[in-house]
Formats: C-alpha cells, structure tokens, sequence
C-alpha cells in the first residue's frame, strides 16, 4: 500500500483512475456489449452512437455506485479497521485512508458521477423511450443506497443480489432496449449468467473483508453465514450460472452458440476447490478471487461472441 501510495501522490488523473476502480469496469461493458450484439443479431441493425451513449452512462452509474460506495464505508469504519483486505479486490480503494483524497471530494466525485449518468438517460429516455428512465432509476437508487444510509442494501442481507440485477440485467435489457426501441425476453434470460457471476466477483470478495465488515454492522451475506458455510453458497453460484446457460440453451430462450460459454467450466471448478480450502485465509482465497473476476469476463465475452457467431451463420443461410 505505501508503493501505491508513493506512485499516486501528487498525481490527481492516476489517484482518481484507482478511487473508480477502472478494472473493474469490466463489469459494465460485459452486459451492455451482450445486451447491444443480441439486438444486432435478432433486428440486423446497430446504432452505434445509442450504443456509445449507454456504455457512457453505465460507466457513470459504476463510477458514482464504486465511490459512494467508498465514502459510506469510510463512514461506517470498515476501511479503517480493514487488515485483511487484498488489493485490488477488496477493501476497496484506500484513497481515503492513504490520505489521497478526503471524503468530501469522494462523495462529491460519487454525485457528480451520477448526475453525468442522469443526462445521459434522459437523453436516450428522449431518443429510445421511457423504459431508460426506469432502469436507470432503479440502477442510480441501488447504486448509491447499497452502502448508504437510511436503506443500506448491504446491511440488510441483499447487496449482493442488488448487484446482479443491476450489473447483470438492467444493463444488458437497457442495452437491447436502447438499441431497438423495445423490450424482450431474450436478452433477460441471456443476462441470468453473467447477473450471477458479478454476485459472485463481489460475493467471494467479501470474504477477506467479513471480519472488519461484521465489526462494524455491515452484514452481508457472508458476515450473516460465516466463512465455511459462505462456501458453500460461492458452489451454488457457481453451479446455477452453468446450470442457467445450458437450460436456456437447451429450451431455445437463447441462441444454441450460447453454450461455448460453458467452456469456462473447468476454471470455475478450480476457483471452487480454492474457496472450500482456503475460504478463511485470506491471501489463499486470491486465487479464487481472480478466477472469479476472469470467468465473469470471459463468460461475458463467449456469450456475446455467440451471438456475433449466430448473426453471422443467419446472413449467410
């Protein structure tokens, strides 16, 4: 943490580009390509300006949700009494605690963030329809409430699936939405998967921070079941985002190139293995956290790549 913080200091773009938490974009951009290639492949169309636009304002929504996220942690103390945390994937971003950036300009960095993402929606409200409006009102809410009080999402036991409805699908229905002008099934049921692997990005990461997190009330799901018994819940995410693709795959809710996807299978079987080892030592469990991260990328990436894949074969049939 001191290298880090002798390599920011001074340097407001680099401090800022580490408090957003730019790698983990990665959970925006997933949903939002799916969302936009499902709707290329069922109309043939793509606009690639309403694409660029609801990219722009999810990357907003993250960027307001990741800091406010950091001010109300550094509210409650769970950063501060943190020891256990392992960057980048948990304690979130120390820029307060290294004394990088105060509160004040975090939580005005979150705000700022959000109304950015505000003009966008209502402008593609106005170009595409009212339904951007809604969505995004239930992605701004969750977004800043998840850590803030009064309704702290997380406190209650329910972060985490908060977390999967927004980064898996809102997103990826809003994409389609934005492009085509209506909503659908499809995109819904092709967001079930990567909804559940960005739960579980964000829910193995919970384990390192369980202890500071539970000393100071924020009870998610992993402080409320306890480490091993947590385990057991990561198994059961693993197996219903592989579970989900092959049953949409097989009843036809989805394109049958869909199941390339499962090619990702054996990495989370290993992932698995780590977090019923490890899952109460907390530079063990990296492994399983990257793997995570990874799976949720290139899950993601295989999905839209089906569907690439099957707007292709029907240009030629």
């Amino acid at each position: 943490m001191a290298d880090t913080v002798a390599t920011l200091e001074g340097n407001k773009m680099k401090i800022w580009l580490a408090e957003v938490r730019v790698p983990f974009f990665t959970a925006t951009v997933v949903p939002i390509l799916l969302g936009a290639v499902i709707a290329w492949t069922r109309t043939g169309s793509f606009h690639w300006g309403h694409f660029l636009l609801t990219m722009l304002g999810g990357l907003l929504l993250h960027t307001g949700t990741n800091v406010a996220n950091d001010y109300f942690d550094h509210r409650s103390g769970t950063d501060d009494v943190n020891v256990e945390f392992v960057r980048p994937f948990t304690g979130g971003s120390r820029m307060i605690q290294a004394g990088l950036l105060t509160p004040r300009e975090v939580i005005s960095g979150s705000l700022a963030a959000f109304a950015l993402a505000c003009v966008v929606g209502l402008y593609l409200a106005y170009v595409r329809g009212p339904m951007i409006i809604v969505l995004g009102l239930i992605g701004l809410f969750s977004g800043f409430f998840y850590t803030a009080p009064p309704i702290n999402l997380v406190n209650k036991g329910i972060g985490e699936f908060f977390i999967g409805l927004n980064f898996g699908l809102l997103m990826t229905v809003g994409s389609f939405y934005a492009q085509t002008g209506y909503m659908a099934l499809e995109p819904a049921v092709a967001s079930i998967p990567v909804a559940l692997l960005i739960a579980g990005v964000l829910y193995i990461n919970e384990f390192q921070d369980a202890p500071a997190d539970g000393s100071v009330g924020k009870d998610h799901l992993v402080v409320r079941w306890g480490r091993r018994r947590a385990a057991q819940g990561y198994v059961v995410l693993m197996a219903a985002t592989y579970l989900s693709i092959l049953l949409a795959a097989v009843f036809r809710v989805t394109s049958p190139f869909t199941l390339i996807a499962l090619a990702t299978l054996p990495v989370a079987i290993r992932a698995i293995g780590v977090a019923r080892a490890h899952y109460d030592e907390y530079l063990k469990l990296v492994p399983a956290n990257a793997a995570t991260v990874f799976i949720h990328l290139l899950t993601g990436l295989l999905l839209s790549a089906a569907y690439l894949l099957d707007g292709a074969v029907r240009a030629f049939i």
